[in-house]
Order: structure tokens, then sequence, then C-alpha cells
């Protein structure tokens, strides 16, 4: 007959167990906390000035301990980033955009997204301006980044033309480093000032200004619902943007 589980052989000694339960979770656990307190540390020193050191005693553990789940400071800053893009690709383009309203309306949430996420606002903008050196370990991840993004922005845009949303001739390499300036532009004056700008809303007007220029029948972006964009305080400063609301 089978012996009951967990009963020991014959020479008295425990059978083998498995990893104790939850350990796999708390290592999980300790690793994104080691990612959360780098992005905090790279937002307010840079990659440079950034210490593997304190930032292993801010999560409470050695630096030993860090590395252990990082093979440096490099590859920590690159998994921040890919954490961050993985977020951004799930929470917002998982699904192709049906229109170029839909795509401008999922930029839009983007950026509500990110008034949410401060540290990561501000660490992009960091090491955005560190890795235009091309010896800094961010400096590749940017440029295929930006690379990419821009196609994929120019690709929808001239699927939109295909399809007689917007108006045969749109440059829409054009218009698709526009988008992408006035992105950052927000980005950097939210990060110098969060009260003087409401990111979402100016994107919004930016956005809605730009597709009634290029649009078949020049019509802008659908209104928005009342829930799809957060409360912010009210411009403090004249509208950046030429035309704004």
């Amino acid at each position: 007959m089978a012996q009951d589980k967990g009963r020991t052989g014959r020479t008295g000694r425990t059978a083998p167990k498995g990893p104790a339960r939850g350990t796999y979770a708390v290592g999980d656990a300790r690793r994104q906390k080691i990612l959360d307190t780098a992005v905090e540390h790279f937002a307010q020193w840079g990659y440079n000035a950034s210490s593997l050191a304190r930032i292993a005693a801010d999560c409470g553990i050695t630096q030993g301990g860090l590395l252990h789940h990082f093979r440096g400071k490099e590859d920590l800053l690159l998994s921040v980033l890919a954490q961050s893009e993985q977020h951004d690709v799930q929470r917002l383009f998982s699904e192709p955009a049906e229109s170029v309203a839909a795509h401008f309306a999922t930029l839009v949430d983007l950026a509500a997204d990110n008034e949410r996420r401060p540290g990561i606002v501000r660490m992009f903008n960091t090491l955005v301006g560190e890795s235009g050196n091309p010896e800094h370990p961010a400096h590749a991840y940017f440029t295929r980044r930006y690379a990419r993004v821009l196609a994929h922005t120019v690709e929808l845009l001239e699927a939109g033309v295909a399809r007689g949303e917007l108006r045969p001739g749109t440059d829409c390499e054009a218009a698709g480093r526009e988008t992408l300036a006035v992105m950052d532009g927000l980005q950097i004056q939210w990060v110098l000032a969060p009260g003087s700008v409401n990111m979402p809303s100016r994107l919004r007007t930016f956005l809605d200004r730009l597709l009634r220029d290029v649009s078949v029948t020049g019509t802008g972006l659908p209104d928005a619902l009342p829930d799809a964009l957060p409360d912010a305080v009210p411009d403090a400063m004249p509208d950046p943007l030429p035309g704004g609301s």
C-alpha cells in the first residue's frame, strides 16, 4: 500500500520539499520594489549620478541583494525602460486603432495616464536629455524608440489617407513629428510646473486642430465624455499652443 504523503522513509529523514510557498512571490515583489525605487533615483539624479548602493539601501537590501535581480546599473536602467514601455503598450496600444481619430484619442488617454505617473514622466525627461550623448547606455534605446513610434504614427496616418479619412497629399511624416514634439514639449512643461498645464487637455486641443486641418470632412475629435479627462488645476500661464482653448 502506498505510504501517506509527508511520512518519513526508512532513514527517518523528511522527504525533500519543493520551494517554499510564496518564495517566488517575495522575489517578484522585491524585484518590483527595486524597479520602482530606481525610477525615482533616475528621475532625480539621472543615470550617471545614481548609485546602486543608494537604490539598494532605499529598498532595505544590500547591493549584493540587488545584483541578485539585476546584473548591474545598466541592466537595471534598461529593465526600468522596458517595464514602462510594456505598460504603455498593454494599457493603450494593444488593439489597432480603427481610425486616426481613435488613435489621437488614445494619445490623450496616454497623457492622462502619465499625469498619474509623475515619477515615470520625470525619469523619461531626464534620461532623454542625458541620452543625447552617444555613450549613454540608453542612447540606442531612445533612438530606436523614437524611430519606432514615428514610423507607427506615420503608418496610421497614411492608412487614414488611403481609406479616405485624411486629405490626399497630407504630409504624414510632418504631422507625426509635430505630434511627438507637442507631446514631449507638454511633458517638459508639466514636469517643471505641474499646476501650470493640463497635459491631456492641451494635447487634445492640438490633436483636434490637427485633425480638422487634415481630415476630408474638416471635423476634429469627438466631444470628450465628462469623465474622459481628469480634473486639473486651471492653467496659470498663457496657452503654450496658439489657438488653444
